[in-house]
């Protein structure tokens, strides 16, 4: 029997095979190898059905392995799809929000007529202050009247950008009916200037500057509270020949003026037959003044001349001349010297001519006469001949607002403007505020000061409007 056990169990393992319970060590070998040996024997039996039921014996109670989960594939345009779907979202999203915005303009909601027992808050102008407040009142709380001969509001610091084409003037342009029209109650407006202003009776007389007129041309609006935002004019200095051979750069019809001028210039200069000094004179361009609306301009004129004029008429393009004239030691003396030196080198690199203390003694047809001031004192006359000049050298009082000054004791020693507190209100007076250009807070002559002085007396306003309302209903209850 022991030798016939001994003979099976040669024939079940085969000479050279390695038994599974040869020591402890064989015994926690991975399973994996037993797997992969299984295959191996099942297919390979040594002496035909006898091996196979050894071996299906030796792994009957072994559990068959569960197949591994495929590994999944990383997009590689996972993140382009994302950002296709934001995309497509937020066109829709901005497709949506400006057909709102269409639909609202075309059809606004209807406004609250005026109260009589509200006061009456009288806005003259349509400038940078005016507008600023008039954007952020509550015209519930008030009757509002604005009073002005221009019926747009225009973004000034884009105006010399419309001189050379870069810019269409009717891009910088917005009407004031339009801006009126989204406002909760009425706002009434009247095309007009106004001549003077009564701060005794609480009038402001005003006349028609259209070229139609009516019947009635000149009236009075009397008003509670004022708001006087009329700006100022061109500072000419009382210079002989200034306003009647200058450009000024003030309104949109000046902008055109000068287009149309540089445009004229140059094709007379490029006629047939004509003189080499005559075609010097009408390629030089000057501009007096050197603020920020002469630095400007002057810049807008060279980026002009460089980028255009010299491809469409390259036989006269080099005798073209930009030459900014400035009083005092250096342009923009309002700013600060790194400015300063900044523009200077730039406008030296696009080799327009600067001429510092130089004062401007009259104005020709076709020159400048001036008079520079060297460094060492010297004194010596020089004429600029020019084909364009552009005055721009500041601003000066409007006769209505002389005529205030004129009507307050407070005012007499003001020379620039209104002189105003810290809440804006004019010295000598207690129901009129004034903003922009023409008031005297402190602050540069610039748009984005007046933008803020509106919305600081819109504010101011509407919350004395709260006020006034909570003291009423004190009043009431305490009636009661």
């Amino acid at each position: 029997m022991a030798s016939s056990s001994r003979a099976l169990s040669k024939l079940a393992v085969p000479h050279g095979a390695v038994l599974l319970r040869q020591s402890p060590a064989a015994a926690v070998a991975p399973r994996l190898f037993l797997q992969a040996s299984r295959r191996t024997v099942a297919a390979r039996p040594v002496f035909g059905s006898t091996q196979a039921l050894v071996a299906r014996r030796g792994y009957a109670s072994e559990a068959a392995p569960a197949p591994a989960p495929a590994p999944k594939k990383k997009s590689r345009f996972r993140v382009l799809r994302w950002t296709w779907r934001l995309g497509y979202l937020s066109t829709i999203a901005g497709i949506v929000y400006m057909g709102y915005g269409v639909y609202q303009d075309r059809h606004p909601e209807d406004q609250v007529e005026p109260d009589p027992t509200k006061k009456t808050l009288v806005i003259l102008g349509t400038g940078w202050g005016s507008v600023s407040l008039l954007k952020r009142l509550d015209t519930e709380n008030y009757n509002v009247i604005v009073i002005s001969p221009r019926n747009y509001f225009l973004f000034t610091p884009l105006l010399p950008s419309c001189t050379t084409g870069t810019i269409e003037h009717r891009s910088i342009m917005e009407p004031i009916r339009t801006i009126l029209r989204q406002k909760k109650a009425s706002v009434r407006f009247y095309e007009a200037e106004a001549s003077s202003i009564d701060p005794d009776r609480k009038v402001v007389r005003i006349y028609d500057v259209s070229e139609i007129r009516g019947d009635i041309t000149e009236t009075e609006v009397p008003y509670d509270m004022l708001v006087v935002g009329v700006g100022a004019e061109n500072a000419t200095f009382g210079i002989q020949g200034v306003r009647e051979h200058s450009c000024f750069l003030k309104e949109i019809g000046d902008a055109q003026k000068i287009r149309k001028r540089i445009m004229d210039c140059v094709e007379t200069a490029a006629f047939k037959d004509q003189p080499q000094e005559e075609i010097n004179r009408l390629l030089h361009m000057v501009v007096v003044g050197g603020g920020p609306t002469g630095v400007e301009f002057a810049g807008e004129l060279q980026d002009f001349f460089e980028e255009d004029i010299k491809k469409l008429v390259p036989d006269i393009a080099d005798r073209f001349r930009v030459t900014l004239i400035e009083a005092l030691p250096n342009v923009l003396p309002m700013f600060s010297k790194q400015l300063i030196e900044y523009t200077e080198s730039t406008f030296k690199e696009e080799k327009i001519n600067i001429h510092t203390k130089t004062v401007v003694k009259k104005v020709t047809d076709k020159a400048v006469e001036a008079e520079v001031t060297h460094p060492d004192g010297k004194k010596e006359k020089i004429v600029f001949p020019y084909g364009l000049l552009v005055w721009a050298t500041g601003n000066a009082v409007r006769p209505v607002v002389k005529d205030l000054m004129s009507r307050i004791p407070a005012q007499k020693d003001s020379r620039r403007g209104l002189a105003v507190n810290e809440y804006l209100v004019v010295q000598g007076t207690r129901d009129i505020w004034a903003v922009g250009d023409c008031a005297v807070a402190g602050y540069a002559p610039t748009a984005q000061v007046a933008g803020q002085e509106g919305t600081f007396l819109a504010r101011l306003f509407n919350n004395m409007a709260i006020r006034r309302r909570s003291r009423t209903r004190s009043a009431s209850s305490a009636r009661r």
